[in-house]
């Protein structure tokens, strides 16, 4: 592994901190396939009883890196299979595994990073954080997770909301609308986060498995879903809309969609 993935392992707690706070930790390739070798290495250790998952710097996780789809030798759609493809699989490790995740939210998030939120078993997030899918502001569609998860932490009007308009969530309507368990002080995120881990890390980590493993079921097919959002943002990033809401982020300027 490279650094764009730290994981570093507190006693019975394994911290994961997503490490590309230059560009608000967004996902590329090698992020993306880091993050899944991160959950495989938390699954396979038995010393791991609990997981932190958190942003390094002042953002959690902005989504995807756009520029990296756009500037790479990689065309759009392929790049963006290929990182779904390891993203996916690490969402549905965090989310199967016996150690329960635990995000720590400890700036602003968005796109995909709103689905590692959502994944988390339980999740603290900073006061002062934002949430917004941000999706189609650019011209794209959900992955990460969220078009399965967040209709069922918030309710599907409230999800469609946040699709639709792409405005921001604080971190009081997170919390009311269930998105997270607590609202913290900025400087406390993680400190509060590793005591809630520390807490669940003295626990019966089999039964805690296992029951993640039945709420999971009971949710429905996610790697169904994972797989119909990997599908859904490589075609739609290859076509006018995706390319002029992408082109229209990187100039600054309101997108101008085929009518």
């Amino acid at each position: 592994m490279s650094d764009t993935v730290l994981v570093e392992v507190r006693g019975e707690v394994a911290v994961v901190t997503l490490n590309r706070p230059d560009t608000a930790n967004t996902l590329d390739l090698a992020m993306g396939r880091e993050l899944l070798a991160a959950a495989l290495r938390c699954e396979a250790d038995p010393a791991v009883r609990a997981v932190v998952l958190t942003g390094a710097g002042k953002a959690f996780c902005f989504g995807g890196d756009l520029r990296g789809m756009m500037g790479g030798e990689v065309p759009i759609e392929p790049y963006l299979k290929e990182l779904t493809t390891h993203l996916h699989a690490a969402v549905a490790r965090f989310m199967r595994m016996d150690a329960p995740v635990v995000a720590a939210v400890n700036g602003t998030t968005a796109g995909a990073g709103v689905g590692l939120v959502a994944m988390a078993d339980l999740a603290v997030m900073a006061a002062g954080a934002k949430i917004s899918l941000a999706y189609t502001g650019v011209g794209l569609t959900p992955d990460g997770g969220t078009s399965f998860l967040l209709p069922r932490a918030v309710g599907t009007k409230r999800a469609m909301e946040l699709v639709l308009t792409n405005r921001a969530l604080t971190a009081p309507e997170a919390l009311e609308w269930g998105l997270v368990n607590q609202v913290v002080p900025d400087a406390e995120v993680l400190e509060k986060a590793l005591e809630l881990a520390g807490r669940l890390a003295a626990g019966p980590k089999g039964a805690f498995g296992r029951s993640k493993r039945l709420i999971a079921a009971s949710l429905g097919a996610l790697e169904s879903q994972l797989s119909l959002e990997s599908e859904t943002i490589a075609a739609q990033a290859a076509t006018v809309e995706g390319r002029e809401g992408i082109g229209a982020f990187f100039e600054k300027r309101k997108a101008q969609y085929p009518r």
